[in-house]
């Protein structure tokens, strides 16, 4: 599948650049980031897919997040994917910033509108990996998965419905509990329908409850002055209360002082990288 090269720019010793690519499960051209670090030139790389949040496109991480040094310091190619299929010309995908353009919310839809271009779900754990392995000196063996919010429950949901395919996990503010929140409710009603039992397979904590896969180690980091965390929009003690009863290992952080935004990201996104380092490494 042909890639169109939109931006190259040295970064960290590497390089941090964006291409665009016609989607077939999206059935619209999407672009995503990736960044090479220099050991890319030489050898295979691991592999760390990042899932951004609401109203993002590709653009937020590598701009804001910082995760280009300790890429380099640790060898790990970084790919960050667009959060939505882009002008696909369906009615209402404009009208509000959380569901619909910007808000694919990791899901595969199965309601029309939406379900022949919304398959987040799929363009995340299927076509874009094949993609990457397919053109870049990656090891399609390590690969792991992270992400911010929407992206947060995007990555949790992807490691947790794929169990060893993703050598670790991590979540800054995550939605861990959407069945139970406006933000989820609001989407999964949309993309999936009425019938609330399909929204368990794209629920991390009802996921956790029935995971029965290899161990999986979770790094969660949360700011504490986060208005979404007061609003009842992430519901990590949901998750935690799941982890602990089924003996998955979680690090959750609460981290004074913090809101939901890149400012926190930046603050702790060295830590993130170093624990996929770790077992992407290993």
């Amino acid at each position: 599948m042909a890639l169109k090269l939109v931006s190259s720019n040295k970064c960290a010793g590497g390089f941090q650049k964006v291409f665009e690519h016609d989607s077939t499960e999206l059935k619209c051209k999407m672009k995503f980031a990736i960044y090479l670090p220099p050991k890319a030139e030489a050898d295979k790389c691991p592999v760390m897919y990042w899932l951004s949040g609401l109203t993002c496109t590709e653009q937020n991480f590598i701009t804001k997040a910082g995760s280009q040094l300790p890429a380099a310091e640790h060898g790990i190619i970084i790919v960050a994917p667009d959060t939505s299929p882009r002008g696909c010309n369906i009615e209402g995908e404009d009208e509000s910033w959380d569901f619909g353009t910007g808000a694919g919310f990791y899901v595969d839809s199965t309601q029309d509108p939406w379900k022949t271009n919304y398959r987040m779900y799929s363009y995340v754990t299927e076509e874009l990996p094949k993609l990457i392995d397919a053109n870049f000196p990656t090891d399609p063996d390590r690969m792991s998965i992270s992400g911010h919010s929407m992206g947060g429950h995007g990555a949790l949901i992807c490691a947790l419905k794929n169990p060893g395919k993703y050598k670790a996990v991590s979540a800054f503010s995550p939605i861990c509990n959407p069945m139970q929140c406006p933000w989820g409710q609001k989407a999964f009603s949309g993309y999936l329908g009425s019938d609330r039992s399909t929204w368990e397979a794209y629920d991390a904590t009802v996921l956790a409850a029935s995971y029965s896969g290899p161990q999986l180690d979770i790094l969660i980091d949360q700011g504490r002055d986060d208005q979404f965390l007061s609003a009842s929009q992430l519901l990590p003690d949901n998750l935690i209360a799941v982890c602990s009863k089924k003996n998955i290992p979680v690090v959750f952080r609460l981290q004074e002082g913090y809101d939901h935004s890149y400012f926190f990201m930046c603050s702790f996104m060295h830590d993130h990288v170093k624990h996929h380092a770790k077992f992407l490494n290993a």
